[in-house]
């Protein structure tokens, strides 16, 4: 079953974003980042090409002939999926295909739109049995 994270009080989802996608790799792990639009993605990729000074976190689209060989894949709705190993939600939907990744990160904002949206994904989640870890993000 698929390992639900739920990060809340986010003031910067882009630089969380950057720290959970370099701590994955460094595990060696693949990452998929769902986003809303094709504008989202590319604004998400662009934060993560530029993540620091001195590094970069490689990515691109799914849909891009490099997907295969790229360990950060950025998916818009009916790309095809490529990996499932760590899925984070950058958009207010949930993803439907969210339950094929080993695990699923939520990051929510401070502002009450992103609240309500990541509270009916929330309860989507709980409702259909899914255990969540509840992470506070000012307390990390």
């Amino acid at each position: 079953m698929t390992r639900i994270d739920f990060y809340f009080n986010v003031l910067d989802k882009q630089a969380l974003l950057n720290s959970i996608t370099q701590a994955a790799l460094l595990k060696y792990r693949k990452v998929t980042i769902y986003a809303a639009s094709q504008a989202a993605a590319n604004q998400i990729s662009a934060g993560l090409w530029q993540a620091e000074e001195a590094s970069f976190l490689p990515n691109t689209l799914a849909s891009d002939v490099l997907a295969a060989h790229t360990p950060i894949l950025l998916h818009v709705e009916n790309d095809a999926l490529l990996q499932d190993e760590l899925l984070v939600n950058m958009s207010h939907s949930q993803p439907s295909f969210f339950s094929r990744f080993t695990q699923l990160v939520e990051l929510v904002g401070t502002d009450e739109q992103d609240k309500l949206a990541a509270r009916g994904r929330y309860k989507f989640y709980r409702d259909r049995g899914y255990e969540i870890k509840n992470i506070d993000n000012t307390k990390v």
